[in-house]
């Protein structure tokens, strides 16, 4: 993991492989804050849905235990997202590197839809 500075706050920045062993070992709480239409679509299976459009960093669970960790499509909107939590004292705080699309880059499961059904369907790692 790295640090990263915008507008004079610092958040942690965490590549794919350390959000999937991290996530896998149920030591975070990994926060999707992408549109409720892009989550239905795909999303990463046990992730929460947190729309950017409706974040409030006052509405965030507590730490205690497990570190927050936000992802998004690019990784744009959860720096964003970690900005304003860091601004709000909201420490540590991180998001992943590369976002939804690094996560399918690297191979990693995912929910997905049956295009044919239109049904969720479970997308194995590579």
């Amino acid at each position: 993991m790295k640090t990263e500075t915008v507008d004079g706050v610092t958040f942690e920045t965490w590549t794919v492989d350390e959000v999937q062993k991290a996530f896998d070992a149920n030591e975070v709480v990994l926060i999707d804050v992408r549109t409720p239409q892009e989550y239905m679509f795909e999303h990463i299976e046990g992730a929460l849905l947190f729309p950017m459009s409706f974040f409030a960093a006052a509405k965030l669970p507590s730490q205690d235990g497990k570190r927050i960790v936000f992802h998004c499509g690019s990784g744009v909107r959860s720096a964003r997202v970690a900005t304003a939590c860091a601004k709000a004292g909201i420490r540590p705080i991180a998001h992943m590197e590369g976002g939804f699309g690094g996560w399918k880059a690297a191979g990693k499961a995912y929910m997905g839809t049956d295009m044919a059904s239109g049904a969720p369907m479970k997308v194995a790692a590579k």
